[in-house]
């Protein structure tokens, strides 16, 4: 095959292993900077263009874009589902997944298990927010965050009003959910490819950290879920209608509640925790579903 991998950094360590895992299996691999990409949107002749040349002869595409650049990123990927090329993930699920908002509506529809979580613009209702997600302490979350950042713990009702209202003044949109204390600072990743579980760790953050993620500080051991665990994550990633994600989960009082679906989960964390060739994996799932017009969305929705 001859797979395109969309990404800014082909030297971090999940685009490294990637390209190692295609070449090993004897596959062509070609990191393409999709910031530099320019497409010609032609009715029935849709081309990707990229150092002034067309892109062509490809037969599957890694996704693996930024969330701060995720508009342009999923324009491209769109291009490449409309010129044929198979998806590891598609444009329109990536996109439900970056939606916060919209993943836990998703996610709240299919009956997936999730923290308490309110939304709302009326700074007026501040009280009420609190209150519905069971009073502080409470977690704020910005919906733009990623890795941790723009996530806030407000541990009395006064200091939670007072972040709420804050962000609300500045005009940025946040979630506002119940703190699920019985975790403990911990949550489990489990890795999914093609409907299986591959590979789960659990992450426990730092000293004083509410937060588990590894860029933070954290660290990470290898987990066994529960029955009902390993269903609330496939159950997730369907939902989402992703191929490959890491479902990040907790363990409260009531099962386990989605956090996040990653579409573009990092590697090494569960690679080096676990020892499982996820990279390898990911290669496999392509061979076996790689298909030229397979796309189900075609670019559009």
């Amino acid at each position: 095959m001859k797979i395109a991998l969309l990404t800014r950094n082909p030297k971090l360590y999940s685009h490294q292993r990637l390209i190692t895992a295609a070449q090993a299996r004897g596959h062509e691999i070609v990191p393409i900077d999709y910031l530099r990409c320019y497409m010609n949107i032609t009715s029935k002749k849709p081309d990707v263009i990229y150092h002034g040349e067309k892109l062509k002869g490809f037969d599957a595409v890694i996704p693996r874009i930024a969330a701060s650049h995720t508009f342009y990123g999923l324009a491209v990927l769109r291009q490449f589902e409309m010129m044929g090329v198979y998806p590891l993930n598609e444009s329109v699920a990536i996109g439900r997944s970056r939606d916060k908002l919209r993943c836990l509506q998703l996610l709240a529809r299919d009956g997936v298990g999730l923290p308490v979580t309110a939304f709302a613009n009326d700074t007026t209702r501040t009280d009420d927010v609190i209150a519905m997600v069971g009073g502080a302490p409470v977690v704020i979350k910005l919906l733009e965050g990623t890795q941790g950042i723009g996530v806030v713990l407000g541990e009395t009702h006064k200091s939670a009003r007072s972040v709420i209202e804050a962000f609300h003044g500045a005009e940025v949109a946040i979630l506002v959910q119940e703190f699920v204390k019985e975790s403990e600072g911990r949550d489990i990743r489990a890795f999914v490819i093609g409907r299986r579980i591959v590979a789960t760790m659990q992450r426990s953050g730092a000293k004083g950290d509410f937060r588990s993620n590894l860029h933070r500080g954290g660290t990470a051991t290898e987990v066994e879920l529960t029955a009902l665990e390993k269903t609330t994550a496939l159950k997730a990633c369907k939902s989402m209608g992703l191929n490959v994600a890491g479902v990040d989960m907790l363990r409260s009082a009531h099962g386990p509640v989605v956090m996040e679906v990653n579409s573009s989960p990092g590697l090494e964390g569960i690679e080096k925790t676990t020892k499982a060739d996820v990279a390898e994996q990911i290669i496999t799932f392509l061979e076996k579903n790689a298909r030229p017009g397979r796309t189900k969305t075609r670019g559009t929705g």
